[in-house]
């Protein structure tokens, strides 16, 4: 609620008196703090019922006609309520006395403010009345001389306070849960390789950058970095969400905690503790959560001056009370004005923002959203265009083999021959190639007599067979007939795609495509945001004819190619100009001024960090449906807010003057403290109850 308030243990705050949440990350878990304070709170509910409900049928026995069970005299039945509401008030009661002097100290008057005044003034005018009670005028007594008390609506009050502060603690726990379960998914050691090719275990905090670490099957990778040997599948669902296996070998990046299959890797560490994803993960969600939205700014407003509005509201009820009301009129005033401060409790107000933020996020990180803080979250909602960036954002950032076609030979033969010349090229195409070919289980053969023409293509003879793989012109210079496979080479061209032809022993066999493919998730995303009232502009730097191409397939109507790095952002000031609200997402260094200058900036978990250093939200699983999910999660979470705003101020509208007693002259109506106490808690209730339901959004 307060997030400037940061202290190194367990505590208060001493702005609104709520608990201080443990920062994700920090080591102060909800198993250790957070559990503490929680099962402290359930103790003290448990007497609070325990002892509140004997006391309340014994108050509320004479008004139900069963005083005579009891047997006991009006004098007897205050004894006996004291006892009973003592240790409510005192024990049970003690953190709301303990932050209602805390903010009387502090000068910072809140909810406990109003609280402890009620109770208090309660609790003190019965301890009056029992042991006192012959300071009372003769129209407070009963007939045996004794004075009515309040213990019961003291008691009431006290624990329906606890159990709003035991929901509220326990949502606040849950919003984070996620993030505590990403905690626990590291491991705590890791096999690392020593210079003699020993292997040695050591604990995860002595692996430093650089380190050669040992994975063996079945095992969580240590940290993240790129494998040096070995070939496996390494389940990424925590990270990515997919279910599939993804193969990895020699170059390919590994992320920390996710689980080895069967295969030994040798990795070298790259990011180690706070650098890697995990744990950027952890701190992002974390500071995101105590981050404020600007719609809070109206709440913050209110509850500057709120508490003194209702206290001066208490006096005067009292003083009308007082000078105005039936006799006995002290009890009227004091009463009422009780149930005043009571009813007016604003921890509604203050959690109506804060609760549902924080479920939010927590529902976003589980998604694979992550929000940099609150206001992106508000903003979001407003995005009414999508720029994005083509390579690494609709497509996956790098050369794949998008088609393969032969004749007179069996596809996974010719694709074997053709990966086992190419894998000896360090040409992107070439690498495009070999990569399709392992992700298909093939082995490739061993190359003799490798030559390479730069521009052209490369040859080799394998298993007696002579290959060449290259352009139309290669071949032909060969004396290769290619005009089998011209029109189909025409036509993946006209789609953006880089050709090559290859022949076996003299004779075109095939023809592949290599291009940059659009992610499997992108149309359907697209389709999404489109359903949405987003409209959609793709901006690239690439050739006008690869950005057409891709637009074409995607059904993009508005194109922005060859855009210069530092034009990409005025392009993106220019549609914000013409009265667009304008989200980027990219992935690359030169997309972060653009990412920056954006309403929100949205940034692929899979690009750089300059990228998601300047973003405000990141999409972890680098995929573009994240965008719908997070248009959908804002919309919902406003909608939230403003029905918990309306819950809370709805309360307060209804409550204070009802409290005070506006009803009583017409209809003889007042509200007790105990029901104003009610009240006060269903309020706190609903905004819990109403943030928790964002948890069952479907994104």
């Amino acid at each position: 609620m307060h997030p400037e308030i940061v202290r190194d243990a367990p505590g208060d705050c001493p702005i609104c008196g709520m608990a201080l949440i443990p920062i994700a990350g920090t080591g102060m878990g909800a198993g250790e703090a957070g559990d503490t304070e929680l099962n402290d709170l359930a103790r003290r509910l448990r007497v609070g019922i325990a002892l509140t409900v004997p006391l309340l049928v014994i108050a509320m026995a004479p008004m139900l006609g069963i005083g005579e069970l009891f047997g006991l005299q009006p004098r007897e039945r205050g004894w006996a309520e004291f006892l009973l509401g003592t240790p409510v008030v005192l024990w049970v009661g003690w953190p709301i006395l303990r932050k209602f002097w805390l903010s009387l100290a502090h000068r910072a008057l809140n909810m406990y403010t109003l609280i402890g005044l009620g109770v208090g003034c309660a609790y003190l005018f019965s301890l009056a009345g029992i042991f006192m009670p012959g300071w009372f005028p003769p129209e407070f007594r009963e007939h045996d001389s004794s004075v009515g008390t309040y213990f019961e609506a003291a008691a009431v009050i006290v624990t329906l306070v606890i159990l709003g502060d035991y929901l509220q603690l326990k949502a606040m726990g849950q919003t984070s849960l996620a993030i505590q379960q990403l905690l626990k998914l590291a491991p705590n050691q890791a096999w690392r390789l020593r210079d003699d090719g020993m292997e040695e275990q050591v604990s995860l905090e002595a692996v430093a950058v650089g380190n050669r670490l040992r994975v063996k099957p079945g095992e969580k990778i240590p940290v993240d970095g790129i494998v040096l040997e070995g070939m496996s599948r390494v389940d990424e669902s925590m990270i990515t969400g997919e279910p599939i296996p993804v193969a990895k070998g020699p170059g390919d990046k590994v992320i920390g905690s996710t689980v080895n299959g069967n295969g030994s890797l040798v990795v070298r560490a790259e990011r180690v503790g706070a650098n890697t994803l995990l744990a950027r993960i952890v701190h992002m969600v974390g500071e995101a959560q105590r981050t404020r939205a600007p719609i809070q700014r109206l709440a913050d407003v209110i509850a500057a001056y709120f508490v003194q509005f209702v206290i001066a509201i208490a006096i005067i009820t009292a003083l009308a009370w007082s000078f105005f009301g039936p006799e006995p009129k002290f009890t009227y005033a004091l009463v009422n004005a009780i149930a005043v401060l009571i009813v007016a409790c604003p921890c509604a107000v203050g959690l109506a923002t804060p609760i549902s933020m924080t479920v939010a996020m927590g529902q976003g990180a589980r998604a694979g959203i992550l929000f940099r803080n609150a206001g992106a979250i508000e903003r979001m909602r407003n995005i009414d265009t999508i720029v994005v960036d083509k390579t690494g954002t609709l497509t996956l950032g790098h050369p794949a083999l998008t088609d393969f076609a032969t004749e007179g030979i069996a596809q996974d033969e010719a694709l074997a021959l053709v990966a086992g010349v190419e894998q000896l090229s360090e040409h992107p195409i070439a690498r495009a190639i070999v990569a399709s070919a392992r992700a298909r289980g093939l082995k490739l053969p061993q190359a003799e007599d490798f030559e390479a023409l730069s521009g052209l293509g490369v040859q080799a003879n394998i298993d007696g067979k002579r290959v060449l793989v290259g352009s139309r012109n290669f071949l032909s210079q060969h004396n290769i007939d290619t005009q089998r496979w011209d029109e189909q080479g025409e036509a993946w061209r006209a789609e953006a795609k880089m050709v090559v032809f290859f022949a076996v022993d003299g004779v075109a066999a095939g023809i592949a495509a290599v291009a940059d493919p659009v992610k499997e998730s992108t149309p359907e995303a697209i389709t999404t945001l489109r359903s949405l009232g987003i409209h959609i502009v793709m901006l690239t730097g690439d050739s006008r004819r690869t950005a057409e191409a891709v637009a074409r397939q995607l059904g993009i109507r508005e194109t922005l190619a060859e855009v210069l790095p530092e034009h990409k952002a005025r392009h993106v000031k220019r549609l914000q100009s013409e009265g667009h609200k304008v989200a980027m997402a990219g992935d690359g260094i030169n997309d972060a001024p653009a990412l920056a200058q954006a309403d929100v900036g949205i940034a692929m978990g899979t690009g750089t960090d300059i990228a998601m250093e300047s973003a405000d939200i990141t999409l972890v699983k680098g995929d573009l449906r994240g965008i719908a999910r997070a248009v959908v999660l804002s919309r919902a979470t406003m909608r939230n807010i403003r029905q918990n705003l309306t819950f809370a101020f709805g309360y307060n509208a209804l409550g204070i003057p009802l409290a005070a007693g506006v009803l009583y002259p017409a209809f003889g109506l007042l509200l007790s403290p105990m029901f104003a106490g009610v009240a006060m808690a269903m309020s706190s209730v609903s905004v819990v109850t109403n943030a928790l339901r964002l948890n069952r959004i479907k994104l």
